[in-house]
């Protein structure tokens, strides 16, 4: 299971990442160049849907995994996912979204506001680490503690995180999932939408919206949480991700 982050980064599958483990899965959660614990650093160019689809495929050709593989994203790690399934780059089994971006739902306004390169470059290393303080805050909801937040705004303290992060959400652009639409309408692959029903900015709607048009997707709601469920209800995660991918003794190993 190929565990994708967004506009955070691999942290927030931490909460679950152990119990996939626990239950026989094979968990890969991957963190995006210049982001979080990677090197490198992206630019508007490799920080697209596209470019960064492509890096997953040489990821997982360098890990050496081979046959099919289940897919989760959260956040535009979702946009990606749906793109890796949509355009055959893997042989993605299942796909699962945790309150991802879909249709035309994103940028959020406080990503989206990132693209203008005016903006981008006049923000400064403490600007960003404020205004990031207030997203992930907002987006652990009642999980939010000053150590957990300050574990999630440690790489944004390394200026070439920064400039990657500013990268992603220069080349937020919805037309990367509204694309998609039409071919995911057609696919028999199983959904798994996992959404923190709280989301101002993924609303759970969205989520209904994409259950109700596109075949064999199953909706789990999260109450009381925001953008980051997994750090909200762990367990209740954990166990609809391992029900998904293993809902039988007969199927594949993810």
């Amino acid at each position: 299971m190929l565990l994708l982050h967004g506009t955070y980064w691999s942290r927030v599958w931490l909460p679950v990442l152990g119990r996939l483990a626990q239950a026989g899965l094979r968990p890969f959660a991957v963190d995006f160049p210049g982001l979080g614990r990677s090197g490198g650093e992206l630019t508007l160019e490799t920080a697209t849907v596209p470019a960064l689809a492509e890096w997953v495929v040489r990821v997982v050709s360098a890990l050496k995994i081979s046959g099919p593989i289940a897919v989760a994203g959260h956040d535009i790690g979702g946009a990606v996912a749906q793109r890796l399934l949509v355009h055959d780059q893997l042989e993605v089994s299942r796909l699962a979204l945790v309150n991802s971006v879909v249709y035309d739902s994103w940028p959020a306004p406080h990503v989206g506001r990132y693209r203008d390169p005016l903006v981008a470059a006049a923000t400064t290393v403490d600007e960003l680490l404020a205004a990031r303080r207030q997203a992930v805050t907002g987006a652990l909801a009642g999980a939010a503690t000053e150590q957990r937040i300050a574990e999630y705004l440690q790489p944004w303290t390394d200026p070439r995180v920064g400039r990657s992060w500013l990268a992603m959400a220069g080349a937020a652009d919805s037309r990367y999932t509204l694309d998609l639409v039409p071919a995911l309408r057609r696919s028999t692959v199983p959904k798994l939408l996992i959404w923190g029903e709280d989301d101002v900015d993924e609303k759970v709607e969205y989520a209904e919206k994409f259950a109700r048009e596109v075949p064999r997707t199953t909706l789990v709601r999260i109450p009381e949480a925001d953008h980051i469920p997994t750090e909200n209800a762990p367990g209740q995660i954990a166990r609809a991700l391992i029900d998904f991918c293993r809902p039988a003794p007969h199927r594949q190993r993810c």
